[in-house]
């Protein structure tokens, strides 16, 4: 049965509306009741206590915020009323315990993957062909239209027919697509082309990180082979990448077709070079076919973007649950978005395993700060207009229930961006909270497959790596069902509870890692790839 209203954590002084809300309606939590002084939408929070002009607001158990103005007890919480504030860290102050979840069902799991050389298994089996500069973006361009054309055999959509039809004077109706065929030419591979503005022009730092992410990309077990194209005079040279896959793994077997254009002479020659050697890459690599792997093998990657009010009572959670099962059994999780972090620090400092991971974190967190108020801004900007519309009016209140994805088990490692994770358990990168931006930073340092929660929907996807949705409410699964895969929503109707709703997904993700689903972002062709450049342009 769906309830009204809900109080996440039992220190909390707000409790959240999971439904509209009128004026003058009064509404039952346990032994309390609360009038609601003004109309209160569905994700937002009222006070369940008077509050006076620097009171603190607790939600999930930590600050989230101050309020500035006197709140009435059933009065809704709004940007007016209350302003950023979160609770200072002072380092590690205990350890916190935790009581695995039972994973006895999950423990002999598999899942059929790519198993590479070096020990680490794919969920995709791709050639991935990068440039190291911007200067390279048009040579990717057409050699992605040489290939696509050639080895898809793409048919037309059915918005190619609509516009066929117009320019024959036919039809203003969209005409439905032919059915859809299996026309590749290779059936076990998958040619991915990324494009970016990095490699020169910026500090040699964000060239050298480009660097150590691509390193990253071709290291990751979802890559068969790669095709590089340089510029030659950039900041990216070839050596620098060469010498950061090199330091990540020094065996590494995978074919790597690299070309400079200032060395190969003109464009046609050096297009037909690299459409050999690649060709022939790419036809070896089809041969390597998938075979079950334990499950401890996933690398997943934690994020959200686009999240309203039920995020972190409903998707997140799911998350979190997600994580510590795998965590459990040995697997690996990344939980990322650092300015998403903001306000509890310190629980994620004690939850260290290593007290140097804890300080790292601390430092990670206070440089990006600080880079973030040099910029004449701050943390306390990070929520967009579509998060405060549904509820999320606050960093911190942002923040902690993003957090949620992580669960509840002990931080093996702090990663920072470009760093790759190899310790199998729950693992802090550092990335901002940009959706492209985080994806691709998880991505590089290995994660095989991403979930991404929203409350308001995102077609966002990677190239190299399935991105799974996750949907915090019903109505945004329904109203855009082309870019959602699961639906956590059934958490706050009721319908589930979030070990249920885990359980689900953690299926989902397994049959996504088989490749016998493919996500939404998959199917709609949404390769999304965008560097973090912490630095300026030169």
């Amino acid at each position: 049965m769906q309830k009204k209203v809900l109080k996440v954590n039992p220190k909390d002084n707000v409790v959240v509306a999971l439904v509209d809300l009128a004026q003058g309606e009064t509404v039952t939590l346990g032994e309390l009741t609360y009038e609601i002084i003004k109309d209160t939408k569905a994700k937002h929070k009222f006070a369940a206590v008077d509050f006076e002009d620097g009171d603190h607001i607790i939600m999930y158990g930590v600050i989230v915020g101050k309020a500035n103005q006197s709140i009435k007890k059933g009065e809704v919480i709004t940007t007016e009323n209350v302003k950023h504030q979160s609770a200072k860290v002072e380092g590690k102050t205990a350890t916190l315990g935790w009581t695995p979840p039972n994973v006895d069902k999950w423990k002999d799991r598999t899942f059929m993957g790519y198993h590479r050389e070096d020990g680490q298994v794919g969920t995709e089996n791709v050639w991935l062909f990068f440039p190291l500069v911007f200067c390279e973006n048009k040579n990717i361009e057409t050699l992605k239209d040489i290939f696509e054309k050639e080895l898809l055999h793409d048919k037309a959509s059915k918005h190619q027919l609509l516009l066929r039809s117009l320019l024959n004077g036919g039809a203003t109706d969209v005409v439905e697509e032919e059915k859809e065929e299996d026309t590749r030419v290779f059936k076990n591979i998958d040619v991915r082309f990324i494009t970016h503005q990095g490699g020169c022009g910026g500090i040699r730092q964000d060239a050298e990180a480009l660097g150590r992410l691509f390193a990253g990309y071709v290291n990751n077990p979802n890559v068969a082979g790669a095709t590089v194209l340089s510029l030659g005079c950039q900041n990216l040279q070839v050596q620098i990448f060469m010498d950061a896959l090199h330091t990540l793994a020094p065996n590494n077997k995978k074919p790597i077709v690299v070309y400079e254009q200032q060395k190969s002479g003109t464009i046609d020659e050096m297009l037909t070079g690299v459409i050999k050697d690649s060709y022939e890459g790419i036809k070896k690599a089809n041969d390597i076919e998938r075979k079950p792997a334990p499950i401890t093998k996933l690398n997943i990657g934690l994020e959200c973007g686009g999240s309203d009010g039920f995020s972190g009572i409903s998707a997140n959670p799911v998350l979190g649950e997600v994580s510590d099962i795998m965590a459990a059994v040995g697997g690996t999780t990344m939980l990322a978005e650092f300015p998403e972090l903001c306000g509890v620090e310190q629980e994620l400092v004690n939850r260290c395993i290593n007290d140097e991971d804890g300080v790292k974190f601390l430092k990670l967190m206070q440089d990006f700060e600080k880079s973030v108020v040099a910029a004449g801004s701050g943390f306390d900007m990070n929520p967009s207009p579509g998060n405060i519309k549904d509820g999320l009016i606050t960093d911190a209140m942002k923040s902690a229930g993003a957090a949620k994805k992580g669960g509840a088990a002990p931080i093996v490692e702090v990663l920072d961006f470009t760093e790759y994770a190899t310790k199998p358990g729950l693992n802090l990168l550092c990335t901002p909270g940009n959706d492209a931006e985080c994806t691709t930073a998880l991505v590089g340092s290995g994660a095989t497959v991403v979930l991404f929660t929203t409350g308001l929907g995102t077609p966002m996807g990677n190239p190299i790596s399935p991105v799974v949705k996750i949907s915090s409410n019903t109505i945004l699964s329904e109203k855009m069902s082309d870019i959602i895969d699961f639906n956590a929503g059934t958490v706050i109707s009721g319908d589930k509870t979030i070990p249920e709703a885990a359980d689900e997904l953690l299926e989902y993700i397994i049959k996504v890692a088989s490749g016998e689903v493919k996500t939404k972002a998959d199917l709609l062709n949404q390769n999304d790839f965008i560097p973090w450049r912490r630095g300026v342009s030169l």
